[in-house]
């Protein structure tokens, strides 16, 4: 599956943006999903992700209450909604799939369980 991920800018605290995550090939629900994120000088950071057809998501602490991960209904795109922005959340966002979408969050946090990888989309959020 070959990833386009799109919807990064410049925004305000306090603001939402919403990224996407295009699929060609076999939509999301053949996958388990997510969203990393990486600033520089820092290790890429589990954000969001979902299991097959969205059953189940996973959040991180940082993010938990404000950003939500969601698929469309033919799961070819799949979105990440961030309300309540922060200047912490600045970074470069990317979207990721795995071969297995039905083991727990233990799982889906590891950068290592992602097989496809998108660009990455730049989000930066200013004070």
């Amino acid at each position: 599956v070959q990833l386009q991920a799109s919807g990064g800018g410049l925004v305000q605290a306090g603001g939402s943006l919403r990224l996407s995550c295009a699929a060609s090939g076999r939509p999301f629900s053949s996958y388990g999903a997510g969203w990393f994120r990486q600033s520089p000088g820092k290790e890429r950071e589990f954000v969001a992700a979902l299991t097959w057809g969205g059953r189940n998501t996973f959040y991180a602490d940082s993010v938990k209450g404000r950003f939500t991960i969601s698929t469309d209904s033919p799961e070819n795109t799949m979105y990440l909604q961030m309300n309540s922005l922060k200047p912490e959340d600045t970074a470069v966002y990317f979207c990721a799939t795995s071969p297995t979408g039905h083991l727990g969050a233990d799982y889906y946090i590891r950068a290592g369980s992602y097989h496809s990888w998108g660009q990455g989309t730049q989000l930066t959020v200013s004070s």
